[in-house]
């Protein structure tokens, strides 16, 4: 008996954090994030940020994939007693959160990777940030 509150007790603390608000690192690397978007130029600039995008999509992949395998768990084992419901609510609002944040970010890397083939598409040579001007024959 025991036994089985403490595992309950690690499982909901273990979902409690999950479901924290954001720590001051990834409020900073948001900002981070944000300033590099607003700052990119190139075309490396813009594929590099898609690459990034896809990658963070592909975490939040996996981690939909993790919480749906929890999900069905929860499900089909009778051993949470009276929280299972709680624990079924909670786990359902973080893969919609994930599936969100995920369709988000490959939103973004579509659009940097559009934004990189613009670069190719129109073949400008950019000086100092600048285009050249077309000169008159």
């Amino acid at each position: 008996m025991n036994a089985e509150r403490f595992f309950i007790a690690i499982i909901t603390i273990g979902l409690l954090a999950s479901c924290a608000p954001m720590t001051s690192h990834e409020a900073i690397q948001n900002t981070n994030m944000r300033t590099t978007t607003k700052n990119a130029k190139t075309r490396s600039d813009h594929s590099a940020l898609a690459k990034h995008f896809e990658e963070t999509a592909r975490e939040m992949e996996a981690k939909v994939s993790e919480q749906k395998k929890l999900l069905e768990q929860y499900e089909s084992e009778h051993l949470y007693g009276w929280q299972s419901h709680n624990l079924k609510s909670q786990t359902a609002a973080l893969i919609r959160k994930y599936e969100q944040t995920a369709r988000s970010n490959m939103k973004q890397a579509t659009s940097h990777r559009q934004m990189a083939l613009g670069f190719e598409e129109n073949h400008y040579a950019i000086h100092n940030g600048r285009v050249p001007r077309a000169r008159n024959n």
